[in-house]
């Protein structure tokens, strides 16, 4: 195979065979079937009954429809169906061999539900119990495991048998007076303690020592007695009561176990569905509870499986209710009473939530307690412990909270008129009155907002803290409006009491909740007086440093009902107010919420000078905390919320200030490099807005604008470290300059990105996996040959000296073994050398003379041009050759004399007798071995055959006759 020196490509004419090649024009009939028209979807269970009984199918869709081809591929069967119908089948299997753990869940699961989910659970709850009452004080524990001698049981009563005299007799037969005491132990210990004690009852539980188990649940409750660290109780009584949760499941799904045996046991179970045995245990249970002889943990233990009252009589619930609130009458310390009771309520709630008879009960022998609270042995604890009694008095909030809420829950208006009617007869008890606000619907607060208020400064100043009552009606008047005539007033009587805290944190959250309130009813003039108000407490001696969670949320609640940036910037108070996080990553944490709510609401692009400013101030604070230590992801998260800034600035027909901003944007992001590549973007962007503006034709400022403009992408393009980014902004550049007739500058960006192709490695990283880099390379390459169709060459180089440029450095770089990547670089090469010798090329750029009109078909160039094809095909076929020595690549071989012979095909003029052979000897030995996709052939064939009856083209009948096709057998 040789080529033809004198080859030359044949001479094209693209709008004739543009014309030939557009699809011919049929007439639609819109009675006819459309595949846009909506399809009957047919049943496939019944189609596959039709096929076993009938030779017909029942199809719902008409008939004068033509077949789906997908649909006929399935024989019938809809795949996703017969998924679906798996899946079922599973699931029915699945579900006969349930487990009796899994029916416990589902039962369990379903109980919840009886209290709604506008009802907030105690574990809701939990953790902000635990965050808030802390102690640095040294806690204790002290487990007593001996014998437990107070007996209340006759061992020869005959109302008890003789498995409970058993279970007794172990209780009792445990070590007696074998005492662990742990000492000194900080609070994180103390929690660490108490759920190793959960763990090692799970384990007693499993290991079926359940008289272990209870002797656990015994002395943890008894630990609820201690408050020789009051201000942990709280904490403490959270960390227990887990304990006593998991005895009483555990007893009462134990229970559950022997009645679902060897029928699951129905969820409204009745007493008669209950087996002896079952009821057996159950009274054992009760009877062992019965002997202890404390009164507090045999009170807390019973409450626990309170709802195993439902094993043995309708009524056992009721019943025991009434009974254990009187019991807690017999605690003397009240603080350990109103936690008593909360836990009642606790399970009362779970066990009966419709039943407000006990909770009734429980909440007046509460408001009976409260004389206590001024008691000389009170007041003697708090001595001792120093203790104030408003920090006191907190304590009991989380109890009387729950105890109230379970009682206003669903509750009519009428009853939040009777409690605070009670609040007043008790001389506007604060304690209460914080506990009333925070229980009952917002909107019932809310209508009665200033009633509250007045009530409020009504309440004792050396009591319970005044606002923290205020902070309880913020949070029900952020959820719900007042009046609007009254909101004003509200906000008024409310700051005159938060501006007075002197604690910093204790003022911060109050504040945090009532900058919602002014956010939500209010204009920037009376939140940029809150802020005001809280630089001015929390600046001093740093107060800041220790309420960056609260000053967060305060950011948050502003930025929620604040979405017009120029006024949020413009209140003279929010950017100082960003000064106050002075912690890095808390500073970053804020920029990145601003910018994310900037992102998400400010559609209009801006250029407003107060919002550039602070979001540039803002985003460089996001740009300035990138290390080297920063994490990938980090990076990428910054520069997208500083990229959507970038893109939201428009300074409309103002070029010049665009591109000034991009030039302080660049100084300022500098190490952020996708941020560095919108900037390039919007540089070459602003370029062709400029050439649009000036429909192509640029006056002599506009000109040295754009020739800037390229300046600005020569200049940053250099300083980003990914090469593909760099080769293809440099096309890219190189194009946007060459359409605004910046000639010189494009020459510059094209042979930048020529002179960067031999430092391509062999390999990048894409997406954390290394890869070869060498299809990506190709790519570039193409799209950088489809360019230089209508770059025109220089007039101090010589003739392509871009190509040549370009295809020397194919030459020399180093690819990889077992390549052609190279020869298919030349291979590419032949369709723009032939487009260059066309009289008229098929594309060209407006006002930028090509090399069409520079040479005009000068002879010398159009030799130019053949000389450097023959090169090139000399140089693919000494590359075929070498491949047909090595057996192994002939698959190769065959893959790359069809791709050259479809170039010669579709560019060469195959008039030319050797070329025409050539052609064919190609063909041939593509299809040598048998490697070639015979329905490419085949379309190839027919498509010669369609070209061949062209006038012009009769030459491609006989090469046709010639080309035949071949099989591997």
């Amino acid at each position: 195979m040789q080529a033809d020196a004198r080859m030359r490509p044949r001479g094209r004419r693209y709008e004739a065979e543009l014309q030939r090649c557009r699809p011919e024009v049929a007439v639609v009939d819109f009675g006819d079937y459309h595949p846009l028209k909506p399809i009957m979807v047919t049943d496939t269970k019944t189609r596959r009954g039709a096929r076993k009984g009938s030779t017909s199918s029942s199809s719902s869709s008409s008939s004068s429809v033509p077949p789906d081809p997908l649909s006929s591929m399935l024989d019938g069967t809809d795949p996703l169906s017969m998924f679906a119908a798996a899946s079922a089948t599973e699931t029915l299997a699945m579900s006969r061999s349930a487990s009796t753990g899994d029916l416990g869940r589902r039962r369990r699961e379903k109980e919840e539900e009886v209290v709604g989910s506008d009802f907030e659970p105690w574990s809701a709850k939990r953790g902000e119990i635990l965050a808030r009452f802390t102690t640095t004080e040294k806690l204790s524990i002290n487990l007593c495991m001996g014998s437990d001698r107070g007996k209340a049981l006759s061992p020869g009563a005959s109302a008890v048998s003789e498995k409970v005299r058993t279970r007794l007799e172990e209780l009792d037969d445990l070590e007696e007076g074998s005492q662990r005491e742990l000492l000194n132990l900080s609070q994180q210990d103390y929690a660490n303690r108490i759920e190793e004690l959960n763990q090692s009852l799970k384990e007693a539980w499993a290991s079926d020592q359940k008289v272990k188990a209870l002797k656990i649940v015994i002395q943890c409750s008894k630990l609820l007695s201690d408050t020789s660290v009051i201000q942990f109780y709280p904490s403490k009584f959270v960390l227990i009561t887990d304990i006593l949760d998991t005895f009483g499941r555990l007893v009462y799904d134990r229970i559950w176990t022997m009645c679902s045996d060897p029928r699951p046991l129905p969820d409204s179970f009745t007493l008669e569905d209950v087996n002896d045995q079952a009821k057996e245990t159950c009274l054992n249970w009760f009877f062992k509870i019965a002997s202890i002889r404390e009164l507090l943990p045999r009170l807390y233990v019973e409450a626990a499986i309170l709802k195993c009252n439902r094993f043995l009589n309708r009524s056992g619930i009721q019943e025991t209710l009434p009974r254990l609130t009187a019991m807690i009458r017999g605690i003397g310390d009240p603080l350990v009473a109103a936690y008593a009771r909360a836990y009642l309520c606790r399970v009362g709630m779970e066990v009966a939530p419709h039943w407000k008879d006990s909770l009734n009960l429980n909440f007046f022998d509460l408001l009976g307690t409260f004389k206590q609270l001024g008691g000389e042995s009170v007041q003697n604890q708090l001595v001792i412990q120093r203790v104030e009694m408003p920090e006191y008095l907190t304590l009991y909030s989380p109890a009387i909270n729950w105890i109230l809420q379970c009682i206003a829950y669903r509750a009519p208006e009428s009853l939040l008129t009777e409690m605070m009617e009670r609040c007043k007869k008790l001389g506007n008890n604060a304690l209460l009155l914080n506990s009333v606000m925070r229980a009952f619907r917002p909107e019932f607060v809310a209508a009665r907002a200033s009633d509250f208020i007045g009530m409020i400064k009504d309440c004792d100043e050396a009591g319970f803290p005044k606002h923290l009552l205020f902070g309880s009606l913020g949070r029900s008047l952020v959820c719900a409006d007042p009046p609007e005539s009254e909101r004003l007033t509200i906000l008024n009587e409310a700051w005159k009491v938060i501006t007075k805290v002197r604690s910093p944190q204790d003022y911060i959250n109050c504040a945090e909740i009532w900058v919602e309130f002014t956010c939500r009813h209010f204009t920037k003039r009376e939140v940029n007086t809150v802020l005001t108000d809280i630089i001015k407490h929390m600046t001093p001696d740093r107060a800041f440093e220790d309420a960056y969670p609260q000053l967060q949320s305060v950011i948050r609640k502003v930025l929620l009902y604040l979405h017009d940036f120029s006024v949020l910037f413009s209140m003279e108070r929010f950017l100082p107010f960003l000064d106050m996080f002075q912690k890095d990553s808390v500073r970053v944490e804020v920029c990145r919420s601003i910018m994310e709510v900037f992102i998400k609401h400010q559609v209009e692009l801006t250029k407003d000078p107060v919002i550039l400013n602070a979001m540039l101030h803002i985003c460089k604070t996001m740009h300035d905390s990138v290390n080297s230590l920063t994490l990938e992801d980090e990076k990428r998260s910054l520069s997208l919320l500083i990229i959507g800034f970038i893109r939201m600035v428009s300074f409309g027909r103002d070029f010049e200030q665009q591109l000034s901003f991009c030039v302080e944007a660049r100084a300022t992001f500098c190490n952020l490099e996708p941020v560095l590549v919108q900037l390039i973007h919007t540089v070459n962007q602003l370029a062709m807005e400029t050439r649009r503006v000036m429909r192509g034709s640029h006056s002599r400022k506009t000109a040295a604008f754009v020739r800037a403009c390229a300046a600005y992408s020569y200049i940053t393009i250099p300083s980003l470290s990914s090469i593909f980014t760099r080769l293809s902004l440099y096309l890219l550049s190189g194009q946007v300059a060459l359409a605004n007739q910046c000639l010189s500058q494009a020459d510059a960006f094209l042979k930048a990105a020529v002179s960067l192709l031999p430092e391509v490695p062999h390999s990048i990283s894409v997406e954390g996996k290394l890869r070869s880099s060498e299809s990506f390379l190709l790519d570039f390459i193409n799209n950088f040959l489809a360019t230089l169709l209508v770059v025109p060459d220089h007039p101090e180089h010589g003739v392509l000296y871009l190509v040549r440029g370009l295809l020397n450095m194919v030459q020399d770089y180093t690819w990889e073994d077992n390549s052609d990547a190279k020869v298919r670089v030349y291979v590419s090469a032949l369709p723009l050398l032939a487009a260059m010798s066309q009289e008229t090329y098929i594309y060209s750029v407006p006002k930028v003379d090509s090399n069409e009109t520079l040479y005009g078909g000068d002879p010398k160039f159009l030799s130019e041009l053949n000389k450097l094809c023959e090169t090139l095909i000399a140089q693919i076929l000494d590359h075929l050759k070498t491949l047909g020595r090595d057996e192994q690549s002939v698959r190769r071989q065959g893959a790359l004399a069809f791709s050259l012979f479809g170039v010669l095909l579709a560019h060469g003029d195959l008039r030319n007798n050797k070329l025409s052979q050539l052609a064919v000897n190609l063909w041939n030995l593509s299809h040598k071995h048998g490697y070639c996709d015979t329905r490419v052939s085949v379309r190839t064939l027919e498509n010669i055959k369609h070209q061949a009856q062209q006038p012009d083209a009769a030459h491609l009948s006989d090469m046709v006759q010639r080309l035949a096709l071949q099989t591997r057998t």
